[in-house]
C-alpha cells in the first residue's frame, strides 16, 4: 500500500512538472502581450495618432510605428528575460503571490530600460512619462503572468489545502479489577436419586 502511494505521487508530481512546461510559455506570452499593449495604447496613443492622419501621413506613420515596435519587441523580450530570474525562483519554491509576481515584472521592466537606453549616450533611463510607461507595463504584465501561470506555481507543490487523515479514535480504558480476588462460586445442592433412602431424622 505504501509503495502504491508513493508511486501515485511520482506520477501526479511528473504530470504537473509537464504541465508547466505548457502553462509558463502561456503566462510569459499573455505578459509580453500585456506590456506591449499598455505601451501601444497608453503611452503612445494610437487611437490619437491614427485618427488624426490623412492619407499622405498614413504610409510615413505606418513605417514609423514599424520602426517603433521592432525596438518595443526588443525592449519587451529582456523585460521578460530579466523577469525569468524571478519566475525561475518561484517554481522554485513554489511562490504564488500576486505581489511577487507584479513586482517582478514591473523591476525588469524598469532593469530592461536601463539596459537598453532609448539614446546611445544615455547611462539611465530619465525619470520621465516614458519611464512611468514602462514600470506600469511592467507592473500589467506581471498580472498577466500571475493571473495564467504564477498562482499555481512550483510543480512539486498540489494546489489547495493537504488532505489529512483523521487520527485513530482513542482505545476505551479497560475495567478495573476487583481488589477482593474473584468469587467464590457457591457450593451446589446435594441431589437425591429416585432408589436411594431418605435420610432419617434422629430423636
Amino acid at each position: 500500500m505504501r509503495a502504491e502511494s508513493e508511486g501515485s505521487f511520482l506520477m501526479d508530481s511528473l504530470l504537473r512538472l509537464l504541465l508547466r512546461f505548457l502553462v509558463v510559455p502561456l503566462g510569459v506570452m499573455a505578459g509580453m502581450i500585456t506590456t506591449m499593449l499598455v505601451v501601444i495604447i497608453g503611452y503612445w496613443d494610437i487611437g490619437a495618432l491614427v485618427s488624426g492622419a490623412d492619407v499622405g501621413h498614413a504610409v510615413l506613420l505606418l513605417d514609423a510605428l514599424s520602426a517603433a515596435v521592432f525596438v518595443l519587441t526588443a525592449l519587451v523580450m529582456m523585460m521578460w528575460a530579466i523577469a525569468a530570474i524571478g519566475i525561475l525562483f518561484a517554481e522554485t519554491f513554489a511562490v504564488r503571490s500576486w505581489i511577487f509576481h507584479v513586482a517582478n515584472g514591473a523591476a525588469s521592466a524598469w532593469l530592461a530600460a536601463w539596459l537598453f537606453p532609448t539614446y546611445a549616450d544615455q547611462t539611465a533611463p530619465p525619470m520621465d512619462e516614458a519611464t512611468f510607461y514602462v514600470v506600469a507595463a511592467g507592473l500589467a504584465g506581471g498580472l498577466a503572468y500571475w493571473l495564467v501561470a504564477g498562482w499555481s506555481a512550483g510543480f512539486w507543490k498540489p494546489l489547495g489545502r493537504a488532505v489529512v487523515a483523521p487520527l485513530p479514535a482513542p482505545a476505551p480504558p479497560s475495567a478495573p479489577a476487583s481488589a477482593a480476588g474473584p468469587v467464590p462460586a457457591a457450593p451446589a445442592a446435594p441431589s437425591s436419586s429416585p432408589g436411594s433412602p431418605l435420610p432419617t431424622r434422629m430423636p
